[in-house]
């Protein structure tokens, strides 16, 4: 009989984040994710399920242990405040780590098959919940008179998400930190006042 063997579940989900991260979910392959972890396909199949499973229980972990920064930003005391924070911190989050550039949420989503629409959702929701976090904490700003009336917070919230979600884009291209936060500077400028 085989011995079982022994492996740290927390080592095993920081190597599956950052494949999943560098690959997107479609490009992962168990293969790359066996590899990076250090283990054999039966125990990471034993342990986390399969492949959707286990990019879920990473999805929870990079929320988890790389977007603080959405807390902390919301509660700042006022909405030019909260946008200049999280667009800092997506550039340095973008940029942090060379070889896995971008965003897990956004690099995740690029690619999808029909088989990988459940993953597709998990993505499409974990979006949508910081767009809402942003929605509502602008509606609050206005009602606080921080933004003027004429402000429309849920287009707001979107058009931070879409600079949001380009910078992930273009920090996977390999746009500079520099250039990022030029771009975070410039839709600072298009801020309501």
């Amino acid at each position: 009989m085989g011995r079982h063997r022994e492996y740290d579940e927390e080592k095993v989900l920081d190597a599956a984040l950052c494949v999943f991260w560098r690959k997107g979910y479609e490009g992962a392959s168990y293969s790359d994710l066996t590899a990076a972890a250090g283990v054999e396909r039966p125990a990471l199949y034993s342990a986390f399920g399969d492949k959707k499973a286990l990019f879920r229980r990473v999805l929870n972990r990079y929320q988890e242990r790389f977007m603080n920064h959405i807390p902390e930003a919301l509660a700042l005391p006022t909405a030019r405040e909260v946008a200049r924070h999280m667009l800092y911190s997506s550039v340095e989050l973008n940029t942090r780590f060379p070889d896995h550039a971008g965003c897990l949420g956004i690099n995740g989503a690029m690619a999808g098959a029909d088989e990988s629409e459940s993953v597709r959702q998990a993505l499409i929701d974990f979006r949508a919940g910081g767009e809402t976090q942003l929605r509502e904490r602008f509606e609050r700003a206005q009602a606080e008179g921080d933004l003027p009336q004429t402000a429309k917070p849920a287009a707001l919230a979107a058009f931070m998400m879409a600079v949001l979600h380009g910078m992930a884009v273009q920090a996977k291209a390999g746009f500079s930190r520099e250039m990022l936060e030029a771009v975070a500077e410039q839709a600072l400028a298009a801020w309501p006042s």
